[in-house]
């Protein structure tokens, strides 16, 4: 089990100011080594100098931790997460264009923070992803791509609270697995009771059938099954 660690320096207060130490000069080595460490910081407790900061930074480690996010040697977000993203960003593209568009990109904004976007904010995003991921915009909106790197810029930048608000409103919990009372299971019937789809679910999946059926052959080749399938739970 990978642990998060917070390195503290303390007792800044006794430091001697004609000695110009850094502290993360000198653990630059040990967060090469050791990618579990998190974050360097000084601190006095004397003076209560960022004594906030070391358990507002302990805090976040335990909350919203970042190795279920990112792999460190590839230095890219884990499979986990990527699957995930693509279940959160199939169940927002109501459309189903694999694209989302400003109303489903708002929409999207209220269910994990609770506040819409402005147009001038949407444009922005969309500015910014485009430059960096040309993929990441076409007509209809922002692509899975795109929403890709706009996750892993929260991250790299050091917001994993961002994302982890993301996942947790969408059922996943800090193994980035659904909550066990988010797929609830059917209740048990008498020998002589059935289940049956409702014709909206029916509906529902014919339009996805249609949808993954690119050939229009009416049958789904492997690697429509395996895309159908991509972001069920393991």
């Amino acid at each position: 089990v990978t642990v998060p660690v917070i390195v503290v320096g303390c007792k800044l207060d006794l430091r001697d100011e004609s000695q110009q130490v850094s502290l993360e000069r000198l653990m630059a080595q040990l967060l090469q080594e050791f990618k579990n460490v998190s974050i360097c910081i000084e601190c006095s407790a004397a003076t209560l100098y960022q004594v906030p900061e070391v358990f507002y930074f302990a805090q976040k480690a335990v909350l919203h931790p970042v190795d279920p996010l990112f792999d460190h040697e590839s230095q890219a977000l884990t499979d986990q997460c990527v699957r995930a993203l693509r279940r959160i960003f199939v169940l927002c593209d109501r459309d189903m264009d694999d694209a989302l568009n400003d109303a489903e990109l708002n929409d999207f904004q209220v269910k994990c923070f609770n506040t819409p976007l402005q147009s001038s904010e949407i444009a922005e995003v969309k500015t910014v992803v485009e430059q960096k991921v040309p993929e990441g915009i076409n007509s209809h909106g922002l692509t899975f791509p795109g929403f890709m790197y706009i996750h892993n810029m929260f991250l790299r930048k050091g917001h994993p609270e961002t994302l982890w608000a993301v996942l947790r409103n969408f059922g996943y919990d800090n193994n980035l697995k659904l909550k066990d009372d988010f797929l609830p299971v059917p209740s048990k019937i008498a020998p002589d009771q059935s289940v049956e789809l409702t014709g909206e679910a029916v509906e529902f999946l014919n339009g996805i059938f249609r949808l993954l059926d690119t050939d229009k052959d009416r049958a789904l080749r492997p690697a429509e099954v395996d895309k159908l399938f991509c972001t069920a739970p393991e």
